[in-house]
């Protein structure tokens, strides 16, 4: 299941993405994993949760991050979640070509049973309409 968080810089996006990935972890059975475009969140994260940085992976576009994330659900599955923190920076501001990422990710029979949890900077009116309904909430 695909999950949105969405809003402008500044709204408080990563700090919920944070929080959620923080409570994934104690609540979860299995494991969770952060996709970072750096270090910054380093000490942020619980250190239970699998942290990765984009950047180390030259992840760019959203063919890779794709690939990338059916890697991880290949390699272990005992993933639930996986939060991906800022999208639009590791792939460009590209809606159609993330919206056909979603839809990829969304056919996976893999990825029916993880939660994964994207940030966008954008209002939610930017959204193709059928990605508005995996809006987590507005920041």
């Amino acid at each position: 299941m695909v999950q949105l968080i969405v809003g402008h810089k500044g709204s408080g996006k990563t700090k919920a993405m944070v929080e959620m990935a923080n409570r994934a972890v104690k609540e979860s059975k299995g494991n969770v994993v952060v996709v970072e475009k750096d270090v910054r969140l380093t000490y942020e994260i619980s250190s239970q949760a699998r942290l990765v940085y984009s950047d180390e992976y030259a992840i760019s576009g959203y063919d890779a991050v794709y690939g990338f994330i059916t890697g991880l659900l290949a390699g272990n599955y005992d993933i639930t979640h996986i939060y991906v923190d800022p999208i639009f920076k590791m792939c460009g501001r590209d809606f159609e070509a993330f919206t056909q990422m979603v839809n990829r990710l969304e056919n996976l029979p893999a990825a029916k049973e993880v939660t994964i949890v994207f940030t966008l900077s954008c209002e939610p009116e930017d959204l193709p309409y059928h990605l508005r309904d995996m809006l987590i909430k507005k920041w």
